[in-house]
């Protein structure tokens, strides 16, 4: 089964990590959260509200990370996907990170980012003569980059995917798992197995004739 990276952190936006995160195991892929260290994550649900200049920010849902950023080897994986929040603000200074985003990069893999995730890909690959979305405030960032700024969503640029903010997430996902079908497609297979290949039982429930979403005793 291919296998897909998501790089993140606390402060992640709930929505921008467990839309993709789920969409693509919807479609087959393995999923795999990497953060600083492996701990259990908290990320926030940033809102707006009448009167106040920018966005606000509340407790979201909290998840396990999978590996740490140090763990990563980028050749086991297909793709990268970079969500937005306030996470990016800080990884994007980890060594490893960079690393990371650099090898997807250079070896032409579909990379997807929206929201403050240009700060990461700014940080870690070149981004002149680029096209890209990302929040809005970030258009300066950007532009400094030397990248054209896009105020919209499902931004394609060769092997990269870039949107705003999860608004954008019907455009962002479509465009980005076109892409994925035509460079690492997943192959057919029958439902779900009792076991994990790490051993953690798992309950597969088959609806309509596919399993859900898998769930496991050590989530």
């Amino acid at each position: 089964m291919p296998k897909v990276l998501v790089l993140t952190g606390d402060a992640a936006e709930s929505l921008e990590v467990m839309y993709p995160y789920q969409r693509l195991l919807e479609e087959g892929y393995q999923v795999e959260i990497a953060a600083p260290s492996r701990k259990k994550l908290q990320f926030v649900v940033h809102d707006f509200i009448d009167g106040f200049d920018t966005y606000t920010e509340k407790p979201g849902y909290t998840w396990p990370a999978d590996l740490a950023f140090s763990e990563v080897r980028p050749e086991d994986y297909v793709a990268l996907v970079l969500p937005g929040g306030r996470a990016p603000e800080y990884i994007r200074n980890d060594r490893d990170v960079q690393r990371i985003v650099a090898q997807f990069m250079q070896r032409d893999a579909p990379v997807a980012h929206l929201c403050h995730a240009a700060l990461v890909m700014a940080a870690s690959v070149p981004l002149r003569g680029r096209t890209m979305a990302a929040y809005p405030a970030l258009e300066p960032d950007v532009r400094a980059a030397g990248a054209e700024y896009v105020d919209g969503g499902g931004v394609v640029d060769g092997q990269m995917v870039s949107a705003r903010a999860w608004p954008d997430h019907p455009s962002w996902m479509r465009a980005f798992m076109r892409l994925l079908r035509e460079k690492a497609p997943v192959e057919d297979s029958a439902a779900g197995r009792a076991d994990g290949e790490d051993g953690t039982r798992r309950y597969v429930d088959i609806v309509d004739g596919a399993p859900s979403q898998p769930l496991t005793s050590a989530r």
